[in-house]
Formats: C-alpha cells, sequence, structure tokens
C-alpha cells in the first residue's frame, strides 16, 4: 500500500462549462396534469432545481467548504484487482484513545453524509466516548477509483475496507453503515469480524427472511405477525417501496451500464434519478436545493463518472440471479442497531438478531434512509451510548475506550 496522500477538490473550469452548456440545452420531457410524484420526480421541481444549477448554485463555494475536511487518497491492492486508488476523509479526535471508527455510505448517498456527525463524533467529552473517524468513497464513488473488471463484490470491499484501516494504523475498529454500507458491513464483518472489526453498528438492519430450519423460532413468530399493528405496518410499507419504488434496483442490477449513458451524458437525468430517493427515502427532511445541487454534484464531478458507481448493484447480486447476503452468516462480532421511522424496508425488529450478537437496540420516532444526514444527532447519539462508559460496547477495541485521562 502507498503513502498517504492529501486531498482537493478541483473541478476544472471546462468541466464547468461543460454543465452549464448541457443544462442549457437540455430538452425537458411533458408531464401529464396533476401527475405530481406518481410518475416520478415532478416537472416543476427539476425545472426549478436546474435553473438553480445553471444560474446560481455556486460549486466553487461547495467545493472550498468541502475541502475543509482533512481528505486523502492512497493506492490499496485488491487481489486479482490490482491497486485502487481510494478517497476517504480522516477526522481524528483530540482523544488519545478514542475509537477508530468507518463510516460506509451507500447508494445514492456517498462521503458527505458523514460530514454533519463529525464534529459530534470527535467531540471530547467526559460524558461519552470519541471517535477517530475514516469515511471513504466506495470504489467506484465520489473520488475513489472504480474497479475495471467485472465480478468486484463484497470479498473485494471487505478487502479494501479492511486494508485502508490497518494503513492507517488501526488494526482493531468499530463499523457504521446505513445502505450499502451495511449490506457490506455483513460482508466485512464475516470476513474481519472480532479479529479485526471488534463492534459494528447499522440503521438498517435487515437480513435474509427466517426459515424453518435456519431460525425456527423467528420462523413460527411469523404467524403472529398479523395480530401485531406495528409489524403489519412496516410490512404494509415496505410491500409498498417493493411495489412503486424497486424499479432503480431492478435497472442497476442487471442493466446498469444502458442507464448509465444517460447518467454520464445528462446531468439533468441524474439529479432527477437522484433527487426522487433524497426525497422519497426520506423523513420530510427539508432539503434546500443548493443541498441537493451539491449532492449531485459529488456524482456528476466523480473520478469515475456518474454511471460507476451504479455497478455495485450488478457485481452484488450477479447481474439480478442472487441474493446479496450470498455466503454470510451470522456472527458473533456484537452488533448495534438502530431502527428510522421512515426507512425504506421496515421488517420485523426481532430480525435483526439474525444478523449477529444484537448488544444494543434503538428506535427513533423521527428519521429516513439518510440518517446521518437527517438525524445526525440521533445516529451519533446511539454510537455514544453503545460505545459509551457502561455501554455493551464499552472498550471493545483494546486500548481504545473513547476516552482520555486528560478530560
Amino acid at each position: 500500500m502507498s503513502t498517504e496522500q492529501p486531498f482537493r477538490i478541483s473541478v476544472s473550469e471546462s468541466d464547468l462549462e461543460v454543465l452549464h452548456q448541457k443544462l442549457e440545452l437540455f430538452r425537458f420531457p411533458d408531464e401529464l396534469h396533476c401527475a405530481g410524484w406518481d410518475y416520478g420526480a415532478p416537472l416543476g421541481d427539476i425545472k426549478r432545481l436546474v435553473a438553480r444549477w445553471r444560474d446560481g448554485f455556486d460549486w466553487r463555494k461547495a467545493e472550498t467548504k468541502i475541502n475543509e475536511l482533512p481528505m486523502y487518497t492512497r493506492d490499496i491492492e485488491v487481489e486479482g484487482y490490482g491497486t485502487l486508488s481510494i478517497h476517504y476523509i480522516h477526522q481524528r479526535s483530540t482523544v488519545k484513545n478514542a475509537i477508530p471508527l468507518l463510516f460506509v455510505h451507500g447508494w445514492p448517498g456517498h462521503f458527505l453524509e458523514v460530514r454533519k456527525m463529525l464534529p459530534m463524533l470527535t467531540a471530547a467529552s467526559t460524558e461519552h466516548p470519541s471517535f477517530h473517524v475514516v469515511a471513504l468513497s466506495l470504489p467506484g464513488f465520489g473520488f475513489s477509483e472504480a474497479p475495471k473488471k467485472p465480478g468486484f463484490a463484497g470479498r473485494q470491499y471487505s478487502e479494501v475496507f479492511n486494508k485502508l484501516m490497518l494503513s492507517l494504523g488501526y488494526p482493531e475498529y468499530a463499523y457504521q453503515g446505513g445502505d450499502w454500507g451495511h449490506l457490506l458491513g455483513v460482508h466485512a464483518v464475516n470476513h474481519y469480524g472480532n479479529k479485526h472489526i471488534k463492534a459494528w453498528h447499522t440503521n438498517i438492519p435487515i437480513y435474509r427472511l427466517p426459515t424453518l430450519w435456519t431460525h425456527p423460532l423467528l420462523y413460527v413468530g411469523m404467524f403472529t405477525l398479523p395480530f401485531s399493528k406495528a409489524a403489519q405496518a412496516d410490512i404494509q410499507a415496505t410491500k409498498e417501496w417493493r411495489q412503486k419504488g424497486l424499479g432503480y434496483f431492478v435497472e442497476q442490477s442487471t442493466m446498469p451500464q444502458t442507464i448509465g449513458y444517460s447518467l454520464a451524458d445528462s446531468p439533468v437525468g441524474l439529479l432527477a434519478w437522484i433527487y426522487e430517493k433524497l426525497v422519497g427515502w426520506s423523513d420530510n427532511y427539508p432539503w434546500t436545493d443548493d443541498e441537493v445541487l451539491e449532492w449531485v454534484s459529488v456524482y456528476w464531478f466523480s473520478r469515475s463518472g456518474p454511471a460507476a458507481a451504479g455497478r455495485i448493484y450488478y457485481e452484488m447480486t450477479d447481474g439480478g440471479t442472487r441474493d446479496y447476503f450470498e455466503g454470510t452468516m451470522w456472527t458473533s462480532t456484537p452488533l448495534g442497531v438502530s431502527f428510522f421511522p421512515r426507512e425504506i424496508v421496515r421488517l420485523p425488529k426481532s430480525w435483526s438478531h439474525m444478523l449477529g450478537k444484537v448488544v444494543f437496540h434503538s428506535e427513533h420516532d423521527k428519521g429516513g434512509h439518510f440518517a446521518a444526514f437527517e438525524q445526525p444527532e440521533l445516529l451519533a447519539g446511539d454510537l455514544r451510548r453503545m460505545f459509551k462508559k457502561g455501554g455493551p460496547a464499552y472498550n471493545i477495541v483494546p486500548g481504545k475506550s473513547g476516552y482520555d485521562g486528560s478530560i
């Protein structure tokens, strides 16, 4: 592995000019009368956002703000795939014994999802633990290099995670993830749990359905679900999402190259593709236009282009032919789970025990799929409570309690 290199985003003027030209020339589709959100992202919303992106949004201001974060790149050798340049934030705490924490985003997220939580997680206090936070861009996302060969899936992502943390001097660490960060976390703890990943936390604790042979008690418990109003509401919400909101998953897990042409060439197409999810998957979060445009701009200006990120769906499901949990099983690595009411997939909470040894459980009355961005205080608070003195994962990373004797 190479040495760490400081990193700053520096989008060229020519790339900005191309973006503005494309925004100027875009041909909008029509829209049915009173369509609202029923057919996808509303035309009025997209026209407003495009006008702002073209004439008002200041990328240079956003770029300068992002560059205040301690960002780096490092070459990571991945078995069978050569060397990939991986981009990451590495925000260290002033607490000597802070807990190393790897934060992993998903799609359509990116490394900036962690930004609001950084000052909370790294803060020094006698009341809660502190963390050294590492938040990478997944390969093919943001400013990390994309794999050049097919087949880059759970084992390879896990290898990147672990080698990055080892290279930073963190042979033992904690892990947090949502969306793909959760799904890849399942693989990571199967490969590196207990030895390297000492504990992990997820804000979308989903796994396979229980069967009579693998989890007989949970399987039998399914017959009582019709008598639980809360369980029925969660199952109904998940059913509706699978019926009306799963199109993106099917497309990206079967033919990502086809949709990739549109995403790579059309900033408006990319905007609509992501904006629909930002609004639909959050819990009435008051998105500002500039928040949306910064979010989408990270994809537009990404190192490998907007199409690269979608391939994770294909590789993790082998083109839609297998379960993305394939090859994983229950592990004894201590696990914390947080439930947010507007998460897109909501299953019976007891099923989270199929993932691993649940030592921390938290339920919230607000928040959706982008918990770190929507409700950073709640998610950071859960991590603090899980790893605090007297908590279920206190001192789980040897010599890294999260506290310093000087505070």
